[in-house]
């Protein structure tokens, strides 16, 4: 597998024309996030400086979205590629190693299939009718998915219904830690069980407490939301992410380009606790979107619209 760009920074760093490469293109990262107009000469040097890594492992380094130094991984992929995002939002080349190249997190089946024909059966067997609270069930057996489910829950209801609003950075933190620390056969259950009812659809919707990590007091415009994501290394990769992964495609059988749903909707599920969070719009249906609106955009219309299409009318999600 490819280097992750932490190893690949450091071995850099060790070689004197490498670490000067990347110390001039640190410099062009932060002048573009700044916003800092460079002059024609400082531009040369950055498109030189890319130039120069050509032939450097951090070119090709991804990082994994289980990994420890996550967002200093991210940091300097986006200091390699800065040139990559000019100005528009469709972000070439995803920071993240392909999910088929990850170690694949497996929850022990027999471990709980064991659990479930126990005592604790009776409890699950009478919510048939109800997939997501048998989720939630199912989620309560395991330790660290009970534990980071219920540190998310209380950051994300603190303050809510009362004076003071909730943290949402907080909240955003917690959601992520959830969707990336346990093993995705109980967070994939727990976001798509399916529903026959408004009730499980409730439940279902609930499960990201839109409230906090959701819902404003009133919908912002999308390209606001866009801008706040783009200035985030984590957000801005994860959209990258699924804008790879969830590209939409008439002619294929399952509307994906990339052939690869599952890959879709683990671009979908890294989404959720950024500023970018997205979710199921009402209890009677699986339609999802972002809490956000194109009114008043001008002549940005055309953007906005393909900024909430990716999620509201998206055939491969």
């Amino acid at each position: 597998p490819r280097s992750d760009c932490v190893a690949a920074e450091q071995l850099c760093l060790l070689d004197s024309t490498c670490n000067a490469t990347y110390r001039t293109l640190e410099h062009c990262a932060l002048a573009k996030t700044r916003f800092l107009p460079l002059d024609h000469e400082s531009r040369v040097q950055c498109l030189n400086a890319e130039l120069g890594l050509a032939n450097s492992s951090l070119l090709h380094c991804k990082c994994h979205r289980r990994m420890k130094r996550q967002e200093h991984c991210l940091r300097i992929f986006w200091t390699v590629h800065s040139s990559m995002t000019d100005g528009y939002f469709h972000l070439e080349t995803s920071p993240y190693e392909n999910p088929a190249n990850e170690e694949h997190w497996q929850t022990d089946y027999n471990k709980l299939a064991a659990l479930l024909s126990g005592k604790d059966y009776s409890q699950l067997s009478g919510d048939a009718t109800n997939p997501c609270l048998k989720a939630t069930h199912v989620c309560n057996l395991n330790k660290k998915c009970v534990r980071l489910r219920t540190d998310y829950a209380s950051t994300c209801t603190k303050g809510a219904g009362s004076e003071d609003v909730c943290d949402r950075r907080k909240c955003h933190k917690g959601l992520r830690n959830f969707f990336e620390k346990v093993p995705e056969d109980f967070t994939k259950r727990i976001l798509f069980c399916p529903c026959k009812d408004e009730l499980c659809g409730e439940r279902r919707r609930k499960t990201i407490v839109p409230d906090c990590s959701f819902q404003y007091s009133t919908k912002p415009n999308c390209l606001w939301l866009l801008d706040s994501c783009l200035e985030d290394h984590i957000c801005k990769s994860r959209l990258a992410d699924f804008q790879q992964n969830c590209q939409p495609a008439d002619m294929s059988p399952d509307g994906c380009s990339q052939h690869n749903r599952a890959a879709c909707l683990q671009a979908y599920m890294g989404m959720i606790g950024t500023p970018m969070t997205p979710n199921y719009i009402s209890n009677s249906s699986v339609e999802v979107s972002l809490w956000c609106t194109c009114e008043s955009s001008g002549n940005q219309k055309e953007k906005c619209d393909q900024i909430l299409g990716m999620f509201e009318s998206n055939k491969c999600l």
